[in-house]
């Protein structure tokens, strides 16, 4: 009987060769052993490799509980930067005179003068550069 490795391979008539093998006289014995040795090897290599996959799993969560919860901190620490900027009075000339001078729109130079709290040159500097 020939066999092939891995589990699950075996066909309905491969099944039958092996039980005739078994109740065929004393000389086949010393085979059985060795294919009951493959099997389990084979399915030692199996139970490896899920294990491994659950493991890989899990670190895999483990990450992405990590990233999710770092995300949701810049999100928060970007929502209270926003807020700070809100606060933050800026003149409406200033804003006039840096959408005219850079030629951009109005949110990019009401950004870049509370990001510079409300000073204009110091807007305009970083703009620039």
């Amino acid at each position: 009987v020939q066999r092939h490795g891995g589990i699950g391979m075996a066909t309905e008539g491969d099944v039958e060769l092996e039980l005739e093998t078994e109740t065929s006289g004393p000389e086949r014995p010393p085979e059985k052993p060795r294919k009951h040795d493959s099997g389990a090897a084979d399915l030692e290599r199996v139970t490896d490799y899920a294990e491994e996959k659950e493991i890989q799993s899990s670190n895999l969560e483990t990450a992405m509980s990590v990233i999710g919860d770092r995300r949701s901190r810049e999100q928060k620490a970007k929502q209270e930067r926003e807020k700070e900027l809100a606060k933050v009075t800026i003149k409406k000339e200033d804003l006039e005179l840096i959408m005219t001078e850079m030629e951009i729109s109005r949110a990019a130079a009401e950004r870049s003068l509370r990001e510079h709290m409300g000073n204009v040159v110091e807007a305009l500097i970083a703009l620039t550069n």
